[in-house]
C-alpha cells in the first residue's frame, strides 16, 4: 500500500468529504433535536471544532514523517509498546466497518425490502471493490461519485428545511445536556484520529492537504448533523429511510446511502489494511482489508450493532489520551523518535489518560470529555518528561 507519495491537496479534500457523508453522522444528529435548533447548531459546531483540531495536529505528524497512523505512535510508545495501539485500531476499524455496513443495510433495507442480509453483502462487495481499484487510483472514480452524493444531498436539505423557520425551531427538554451533545458532536472527528494520517502520509503538500482534509470534513459533518437534527425537529423522524421515502427521493435516496455508506467504510477497512502493516512486513495491506471487509460483512449480518454509544466512548477513552502524547512528543517537546521498545513513561502517561477520561464520562462539563482529557493528558506528558529528564541530569 505504499504508492507513490503525491496525492493532492484536492484528493485528500474529496476523500474526507466521502467520510463526512455519512449516514451514522446523518443519525447521529438526530439526537441533537431535544436540544432546540439553534442550542443544538451551536453544540455541532463547537464539538467539531475541537473535534477537527485535534483530527488537524494527528494527520500533520503523519504528513511530515511520510508515515501512517500507527506508524506514528511507534514515536511516542516504542516499536513494541505502539502494537498495543495498532491492535485496538485494527479491533476499533473491524468494529467500524461491520456497524457501517450495518446501518447502510438497514436504511437502504427500508426503501427496498429485499432483505438485510442481501444490502450488507451488497455493501461489503462495492467496498472491496474500491480496495482492490485501490487509493491512488481512486480520483476519476470518487469525484463523480462524490458530486453525485453533494447534489443529492442538497436536495434533501432542500426538502426537510423547505419553508421552515429556523430561529428557535423545536422545543427543548432535559433528555440531553448542552455538554453530552458537544461530546457526541466530538466523536465523530475522534474516530478519525487513528486513521487520518493513512493518508496525509501520501500528500504532495502535507500541511495543506491535512488543512484541507481537517475542514472539508469538520464542515461537511457538521452538515450531516445538521441534516439529522433538522429531519427529527421539523418531520418528526430520526428513521433515515422513512426520512427518504418522505422526502420523495426512493432511488435517489438509495443511492446517498449505498454511496455514502462505500465512500466512508472503504476508508476503515484501508487503514485496517495499513494498520496491519505495523505488526508484519508480510502482511499484505490490500489483502488484509479485503478480510476486514469480509469480517464485517458477518458482523453486520449476524451481531446487534443498533446501539453504539459504549463503542464511541471506548474509542474517545483510547485514542484520545494517545494523540494527545504524540502532540505533546512531536509539537512541544519535540522530541526524536522513540528507538526502545517500550516507552513504560507515556505508556503509564497513556494509562492515567484513559482513566481519567472514563472518570470524566460521569461529569457533565459544557466543552464534553474529549477536551479536558486531552489537555490534562498533555500536561502530564510535559511534566513527567520533566521530572524523568531532570532525574537523570
Amino acid at each position: 500500500m505504499n504508492g507513490r507519495q503525491g496525492t493532492s491537496v484536492f484528493e485528500n479534500g474529496l476523500i474526507w468529504f466521502g467520510a463526512a457523508v455519512s449516514i451514522a453522522e446523518i443519525l447521529t444528529g438526530t439526537y441533537f433535536a431535544p436540544l432546540g435548533f439553534s442550542k443544538g447548531l451551536l453544540a455541532v459546531i463547537v464539538g467539531h471544532v475541537i473535534g477537527c483540531v485535534m483530527l488537524f495536529f494527528a494527520g500533520l505528524i503523519g504528513g511530515q514523517v511520510r508515515k501512517g497512523a500507527m506508524e506514528t505512535a511507534k514515536m511516542s510508545f516504542g516499536t513494541k509498546g505502539a502494537l498495543l495501539f495498532t491492535v485496538l485500531n485494527i479491533i476499533q476499524l473491524v468494529g467500524w466497518t461491520a456497524i457501517m455496513i450495518f446501518d447502510g443495510a438497514l436504511a437502504v433495507n427500508g426503501i427496498l425490502n429485499i432483505g438485510n442480509w442481501i444490502w450488507c453483502v451488497v455493501i461489503g462487495l462495492l467496498i472491496i471493490v474500491w480496495i482492490l481499484i485501490g487509493i491512488e487510483n481512486l480520483g476519476r472514480i470518487n469525484t463523480v461519485a462524490m458530486g453525485a452524493l453533494f447534489l443529492l444531498t442538497i436536495v434533501l436539505s432542500f426538502v426537510i428545511f423547505k419553508g421552515e423557520g429556523l430561529a428557535g425551531a423545536g422545543i427543548s427538554d432535559e433528555s440531553m445536556t448542552f455538554g453530552a451533545a458537544v461530546e457526541l458532536s466530538v466523536a465523530m472527528p475522534l474516530s478519525w484520529l487513528p486513521l487520518i494520517s493513512d493518508y496525509t502520509r501520501e500528500a504532495k503538500e502535507p500541511l495543506k492537504a491535512t488543512a484541507a482534509s481537517s475542514i472539508v470534513y469538520g464542515i461537511i459533518s457538521c452538515w450531516m448533523y445538521v441534516i439529522g437534527m433538522g429531519a427529527a425537529i421539523f418531520t418528526g423522524e430520526s428513521d433515515i429511510a422513512q426520512i427518504m421515502v418522505k422526502a420523495g427521493l426512493g432511488i435517489a435516496g438509495l443511492l446517498i446511502i449505498v454511496f455514502s455508506t462505500v465512500t466512508t467504510t472503504f476508508l476503515d477497512a484501508y487503514s485496517a489494511g495499513v494498520s496491519s502493516e505495523s505488526l508484519s512486513e508480510k502482511i499484505s495491506g490490500k489483502w488484509f482489508a479485503v478480510a476486514v471487509t469480509i469480517i464485517g460483512i458477518c458482523g453486520a449480518i449476524f451481531l446487534p450493532l443498533e446501539n453504539i454509544t459504549d463503542f464511541l466512548y471506548f474509542i474517545g477513552s483510547v485514542f484520545a489520551p494517545m494523540i494527545a502524547i504524540q502532540i505533546a512528543d512531536y509539537f512541544i517537546l519535540q522530541k526524536p523518535a522513540e528507538k526502545r521498545a517500550f516507552n513504560i513513561q507515556n505508556l503509564a502517561v497513556w494509562a492515567a489518560g484513559f482513566i481519567i477520561y472514563r472518570m470524566l464520562m460521569r461529569v457533565d462539563i459544557i466543552v464534553g470529555n474529549t477536551l479536558p482529557d486531552m489537555v490534562i493528558t498533555i500536561i502530564l506528558c510535559i511534566l513527567v518528561h520533566k521530572l524523568v529528564r531532570d532525574g537523570r541530569d
